[in-house]
C-alpha cells in the first residue's frame, strides 16, 4: 500500500510520516508551495509554506527513507484561497481559509495528485479520527480534545475519508514531539503555526488591500435605532464581537454587531445586542452523504473555539440548514462555518449566512 504524505515542515505531518513507515507503508511526501515568493509574505515570522518549511520536511523525508516533492499551487491557492477570503472581507464577512484550503487543497487536487501517482491514500498530521462503519465512513473528534480539528475537516465526503488517513487522530501533542525528539527530527520543537499563512502578523486589512488594490473607505458607525454615531476607518478594519479600536466611548461597552458592505456600515451595540438563537447556513455538507428527512438534535460550534452547544438543525429546501440553539449564541458571524456534531462524530457544517 502506498500513502502521499502532506509535509507542512511541522512535527505534526512529519511524525504522522513516521506512523506510515511504521505500519508498513511504502511512502512518498509532498510540501505545497502556495506563494509564488516567500517576499510576498511580511518580514515578520513566517508560519508555514516557505521554503524553509519544505527544507525541514525533505529533512524528515531523508531520515525516514522516502522521496520527498514539493507541488506547485499556488495558482490554485490564490484562486480558491486568497481571493474568496478578499472578496468575503469586502463583502462584510469574515472567512476562514484554512477550511477552503483544505476542501480545494489539502483533500482536493492532492487526491488527485495521489491517484496520479498510483497512492491508496492522503496523509496529514491533522488530530481527528476516520472510523468505518457498516453505515459508512465516519469523521469523529481526535482523542486529545484540546488539539482536535475535526472542525476544519467538515467537508470531507466519503470518497476522500476512504482515501484519507490521520495517524495522529488518537495521539497528544506531547506524545507526538516526544516522538520527534526520539527520532531526531529537524523540526522535533518547531513551534505550531497559528495564524492564516499569508496573514501572519494579523493583518487583514492589509493583505486585502494589497490582493484587490482597493483602500479602505471610512463610513458611519450606526448605532441599533440607525443613528449616525460616528465614522469608522473601513469596514475590513471589523468583525462580528469586535470591541477593541473602535475609537469611541460609551457609558457601557459597545460591540460591533453588524457590517453591511452594501451601505458601508458598521452597527454597534452592547453585549445584549451580539445574542442570537438561530443560524442560517448555506450549502450544508451531510458528510454521510445523506440529508436528513426532518429536524434532528445534535450540537454545534458557530466558530473553532466555540464550545459545542445544543441545538435543533432542520434541513432547508435550498441544500442548507437552520440551527435553532437551545440558548441564544454570542456574536454569530457570517463568513464563519457552523459544524454539527453526533458526540464524537462530525455531522457536517456550512457556512453561517446573514439573516
Amino acid at each position: 500500500m502506498k500513502a502521499l504524505i502532506a509535509m507542512s515542515g511541522g512535527v505534526d505531518s512529519s511524525v504522522a510520516a513516521w506512523c506510515m513507515i511504521r505500519d508498513g507503508w511504502d511512502c512518498l511526501g509532498c510540501t505545497m508551495k502556495l506563494h509564488a515568493e516567500d517576499s510576498e509574505l511580511p518580514p515578520s515570522e513566517r508560519t508555514c509554506c516557505t521554503a524553509d518549511d519544505a527544507a525541514d520536511a525533505a529533512s524528515v523525508a531523508r531520515r525516514l527513507g522516502f522521496r520527498h516533492y514539493t507541488f506547485n499551487y499556488t495558482k490554485l491557492f490564490r484562486e480558491r484561497v486568497m481571493e474568496p477570503f478578499a472578496a468575503d472581507y469586502l463583502a462584510g464577512r469574515t472567512p476562514n481559509p484554512c477550511i477552503e484550503c483544505n476542501t480545494w487543497l489539502k483533500f482536493g487536487a492532492l487526491h488527485q495528485r495521489a491517484r496520479e501517482l498510483g497512492c491508496d491514500c492522503v496523509v496529514t498530521g491533522h488530530y481527528a479520527r476516520i472510523v468505518r462503519t457498516e453505515q459508512g465512513w465516519e469523521l469523529r473528534k481526535a482523542a486529545d480534545a484540546a488539539k482536535d480539528q475535526s472542525y476544519f475537516l467538515h467537508t470531507l465526503t466519503q470518497e476522500q475519508l476512504a482515501h484519507t488517513a490521520f495517524p495522529l487522530g488518537g495521539m497528544t501533542k506531547p506524545e507526538v514531539r516526544a516522538i520527534a525528539g526520539e527520532l531526531g527530527f529537524v523540526n522535533a520543537q518547531k513551534t505550531d503555526s497559528q495564524d492564516i499563512c499569508f496573514v501572519p502578523d494579523g493583518d487583514y486589512a492589509r493583505v486585502v488591500c494589497a490582493q484587490t488594490g482597493c483602500r479602505p473607505e471610512p463610513g458611519p458607525f450606526l448605532d441599533l435605532a440607525g443613528r449616525q454615531i460616528g465614522t469608522h476607518r473601513g469596514i475590513l478594519h471589523y468583525t462580528i464581537g469586535q470591541r477593541r479600536g473602535l475609537g469611541l466611548s460609551f457609558p457601557e461597552p459597545y460591540y460591533v454587531v453588524a457590517i453591511d458592505a452594501g451601505s458601508n456600515t458598521v452597527t454597534l451595540g452592547p453585549k445584549a445586542a451580539l445574542y442570537a438563537a438561530t443560524v442560517r447556513v448555506s450549502e450544508f455538507h451531510w458528510i454521510s452523504g445523506q440529508t436528513p428527512t426532518g429536524p434532528i438534535r445534535c450540537r454545534a460550534k458557530i466558530r473553532y473555539r466555540h464550545p459545542e452547544q445544543p441545538c435543533t438543525l432542520t434541513p432547508t429546501a435550498d441544500g442548507g440548514a437552520l440551527l435553532q440553539f437551545d440558548e441564544p449564541q454570542r456574536a454569530v458571524t457570517p463568513g464563519q462555518f457552523a459544524v454539527a456534531y453526533d458526540g464524537e462524530t462530525v455531522l457536517g457544517g456550512g457556512r453561517i449566512v446573514s439573516e
